[in-house]
Parts: C-alpha cells; sequence; structure tokens
C-alpha cells in the first residue's frame, strides 16, 4: 500500500483520507491551522456556539456513502440529522411574506400561488421540471465522476434554452430564464437568490444553475444538530478510527518530484515529508503554475497566485437576549430592494465604491443593496439556555484583496467591517424583530478573515461546477497533469458545497485505487 500526504484537513481531504486509509494506504494529512474542518469552522463563546461555514446540508447521501464505505457506523448513528422545515423563508421590500415547505412539489406550488398570485407556484414548478432535465443529464459527470469531458459540459444542458424563440442570441443566463419564464420579478428574485448564495451572478450565471433550487426542493434540506461543525467532527473521528495520522501547524510550501512524480511534501518549517502520492486538498499557490494548473484567465488579482476570484462570505455572530419563537424558520433570505444594485455592487464594483459602501455607522440605514441570510437554528446545543438565542446573518460579499480592486475590498480597511455589519443587523430586523434590542453580543467575519483561518485566496468561497457557460464554471480535473498528485475540494472537479467535497473525496480514493473515479 502507498504513502500518501493530504494537504489540508477540510471536508473533502478529511473524506479522502478516510477512503484511503479504509483502502489499506498510509496516510498523513499536512494541515496549516491547529485543527481540521477547514470552511466548516466553529465559534464558541459563553455557552453560545454558531457555524462559521455552512450551516445547512444539501444532499446528505453523500456522507451517508461515505459512512458506509469507511465504517460500522452509519451516519445517522454518528451525527443526529433533521430536516428543516420550512425550507426557507422570503421577505420581499414590497412586504411579501413567503415560506416554502420542505421537499414538497404540491406544498411550494400552494405556497407560491397564496404569495405571488394564481400559477405562480406552477411557473416555479415547471421551471425546475426543466432544471431536473438538466440535473438528469449532468448529476453523474458533474458531480459523481471524475471530470472526462469538459467539451461537453461547456454546453448548457437546460432544455429550454431555445423554447418559443425566446433566447435566439445564444444560450440564456439564469436571469435571462427567470425573466422569461417566470413572470413575476419577486419570483424571479427567488430564483437568483440560490445563485448568489453560492457566489455565483445570474446575470452570467448559465440556465443550468437552476439544478440549484431544484435540489433543495427535491432533495430536502437538512440540519446536523450541533451545526455542521458536528459533521466535520464525525467525519475526523472516523479518519482517526482508520488510522489517518495529523500533522496539524504543518503548512506546506511546496511539491516534492523525482522523476517526473510527486514524491512528497515541502514544509515550512523547511522539513520533507516524502510520500508515494500526494493528495492536495488546499488552493496551494505553490501548485498554480501553467504545468500543474492551468489558469483559466479570470484571475485578476496582481500576483495572480491562486484560483479565479471568486466573491466571499461576511458573517455576523449575534447572541440574543430572549427565547427563540415557536415556529421560527430555521432560515430566511431578506431580499434586496434594488436586485441590479446588489448584484452590481458584489460582482462589479471597483475598490473605492465597495469600501464606501460597506461603511457606515450604527445609525446608517440600508440602501437596498443587500440581500442578507438569517440563521436561527433550534438547537439546545448552541444557546445557554432556552432563553437565549444563536443567530447567524450571512452575505455574499466582494472578496478581500489588499488595497480593493475590481469586485474585491480590503476588509482590513479600519471601519469596514463594523460598519458592514451594522448595515447587516439593520437588514435583517426585517425577520428578526427587536433585534438591537436583544442583542447582547456580536462577532463579525470577514473574507480577510476567511483567508487567514484556511488559506482560501481573498477569502473566496468557491461555488459548485455548473454546466454551461462554455466551461467557465467547471474545476480542474482531481487527476492532474504531474503524475500521484491529486486534487479535492472546491478549487478542483465537482466545484464547491458540502456535497461536492464528500464526492471530489470518493472520486479521488476511486481514482488511486485504479478506478475510473466515483463511489463505487
Amino acid at each position: 500500500m502507498a504513502r500518501i500526504a493530504v494537504i489540508g484537513a477540510g471536508m473533502a481531504s478529511l473524506a479522502t483520507a478516510a477512503r484511503l486509509a479504509t483502502g489499506g494506504h498510509q496516510v498523513v494529512v499536512h494541515e496549516r491551522a491547529a485543527t481540521y474542518g477547514g470552511a466548516v469552522g466553529r465559534l464558541a463563546e459563553g455557552g453560545f456556539a454558531f457555524d462559521t461555514g455552512p450551516g445547512l446540508l444539501l444532499l446528505p447521501a453523500v456522507y451517508r456513502d461515505l459512512f458506509v464505505k469507511t465504517g460500522r457506523e452509519s451516519l445517522e448513528a454518528s451525527v443526529e440529522l433533521t430536516q428543516a422545515d420550512p425550507a426557507s423563508r422570503h421577505l420581499f421590500a414590497d412586504g411579501t411574506d413567503v415560506s416554502l415547505p420542505n421537499a414538497s412539489r404540491s406544498g411550494v406550488i400552494e405556497a407560491l400561488d397564496a404569495a405571488f398570485g394564481a400559477g405562480s407556484g406552477e411557473r416555479w414548478s415547471e421551471l425546475l421540471v426543466r432544471a431536473r432535465q438538466a440535473w438528469e443529464v449532468t448529476r453523474r459527470p458533474l458531480l459523481e465522476e471524475a471530470l472526462t469531458d469538459a467539451p461537453a459540459l461547456a454546453r448548457d444542458p437546460y432544455p429550454a434554452t431555445a423554447r418559443r424563440g425566446l433566447f435566439r442570441r445564444g444560450a440564456p443566463s439564469l436571469a435571462r430564464v427567470a425573466a422569461a419564464e417566470l413572470g413575476d420579478p419577486r419570483l424571479a428574485a427567488l430564483l437568483e437568490s440560490h445563485a448568489l448564495a453560492h457566489g455565483l451572478d445570474p446575470r452570467s450565471a448559465p440556465a443550468s444553475a437552476a439544478v440549484l433550487p431544484y435540489l433543495e426542493q427535491t432533495f430536502g434540506v437538512w440540519y446536523v444538530r450541533g451545526g455542521t461543525r458536528a459533521l466535520a467532527d464525525a467525519v475526523y473521528e472516523r479518519c482517526l478510527a482508520r488510522k489517518v495520522e495529523f500533522r496539524f501547524g504543518s503548512a506546506v510550501t511546496g511539491l516534492l518530484e523525482k522523476d517526473g512524480r510527486a514524491a512528497g511534501v515541502e514544509l515550512a518549517d523547511g522539513s520533507r515529508s516524502e510520500a508515494d502520492l500526494v493528495v492536495a486538498g488546499a488552493p496551494l499557490p505553490a501548485l498554480y503554475d501553467e504545468r500543474v494548473l492551468p489558469r483559466d484567465g479570470q484571475d485578476d488579482r496582481p500576483d495572480r497566485s491562486g484560483p479565479r476570484g471568486e466573491p466571499g462570505r461576511f458573517t455576523v455572530h449575534l447572541a440574543l437576549r430572549g427565547p427563540r419563537p415557536a415556529g421560527t424558520a430555521h432560515r430566511t433570505v431578506v431580499h434586496a430592494a434594488d436586485r441590479e444594485g446588489a448584484l452590481e455592487w458584489v460582482f462589479a464594483a471597483r475598490g473605492a465604491d465597495t469600501l464606501a459602501a460597506a461603511g457606515g455607522g450604527r445609525d446608517a440605514a440600508p440602501d437596498g443593496r443587500l440581500a442578507v441570510t438569517v440563521l436561527r437554528p433550534d438547537d439546545p446545543t448552541l444557546r445557554p439556555d432556552d432563553g437565549h438565542e444563536a443567530v447567524t446573518l450571512m452575505a455574499t460579499v466582494p472578496r478581500h484583496a489588499r488595497g480593493g480592486g475590481r469586485g474585491a475590498v480590503d476588509w482590513d480597511t479600519p471601519g469596514a467591517a463594523e460598519g458592514f455589519a451594522e448595515r447587516l443587523v439593520a437588514v435583517a430586523g426585517a425577520a428578526v424583530p427587536s433585534l438591537r434590542e436583544r442583542e447582547s453580543w456580536r462577532r463579525t467575519r470577514t473574507p480577510a478573515d476567511t483567508e487567514r483561518e484556511t488559506g482560501a485566496p481573498g477569502g473566496s468561497v468557491p461555488a459548485p461546477a455548473l454546466a454551461g457557460a462554455g466551461g467557465a464554471l467547471l474545476r480542474p480535473a482531481n487527476r492532474s497533469p504531474v503524475a500521484g498528485l491529486y486534487f479535492v475540494g472546491g478549487w478542483a472537479h465537482p466545484g464547491g458545497g458540502l456535497p461536492h467535497a464528500g464526492m471530489s473525496g470518493a472520486i479521488v480514493a476511486d481514482l488511486i485505487a485504479g478506478g475510473p473515479g466515483g463511489s463505487r
């Protein structure tokens, strides 16, 4: 069996390590930080606890498969999973308030008809039927298998791109599909919000991005008791049970090569760790060159030392006095009043404009360009007692760059984080009455913090790979051009997100075992 070095201890690396160790390999994980989980972190203070990464889980079947293939205990025996119902609540600037039931087509149709008028639910449902067709075409090559036919996936599989001659000028964006097929701008905003939450601009994202709400509505939205960090804990424990060795505080700075093959890793302390194979689960700048990971021409950062720049995530963790009211939705999306302005702010604003938009004091009024997701889990393990509540506010924001830049902001500029947090709290007040009066304390987390803690360039959060857009949203293949070097995680196929992290581990473990790539 092989000696395998894994770079990084994020979810994809953990999933890969567990599978490889189960196959009998000697696996050593090198992690620059002091803990595991990568973006799936945890903030605990004063009896409160918060996820610093994703707060909900999609496609838990990916992790069920991981636990089945690596040990006797199932996923459900390792963590407690519940469906979040409603799946989401949506608040619009005109006062419309709609909650969508979890994994219920008829329930969603009924809710949308009641909120937006008769026929709205059916239009939404028909669009998701077309999204299902796109999902069925791309599910295996885009999520479950190694990337083998990128040219085919460069074409948008959404089946209505030529329907009724609406899109004669080429494959449409998600925003064009929303406008043409949904009619109501609020329904369009609902569709677009799924793309924005993943860091995608619906004006340029392919129509196939409609699979994102389809997955939620079809397979459900799940919550892990204790937060998604509890899932990271369970996968880490599975790794330990399979004798994976972890070396924390072990930053990798380069790749060792011998006879044209990966032969281990170079470490920041000057030492070397030899291996027969290397799996890179972190966006390591030393690996990004034209020989190992060709560039896609979309990275405009001056040092060009990493993946293309993508938006990051800004979070505000709030410790609140007072109980969580019965019937409160786990997730509420407060939509921006100015949809176009919100997208321009995230994806096109330059440093000075973006920084100005991030500023503002406690009394600064929101300008309508902010879309905020409010997470209010009903989980007693996250609060000191039932007289308090742990709430997280999240927003997709420009990535971090020193001095700013196109679609970027220097989040370390004095006052930027505090001012922007105030604006998020102001917007979130629509979802949490008396929010300011209930606040005991808050902690903010910017893309700059994400970059420091995880090493992700600019604190970017990678989006899942999608078909269409000429292949712009595909990720590099898991097998690199250097023999013995493999890529997993959000910066490789099949892209970002918890399900995709788990699947990248399955793909790489199978490739190393001599298979075609995938879970068998």
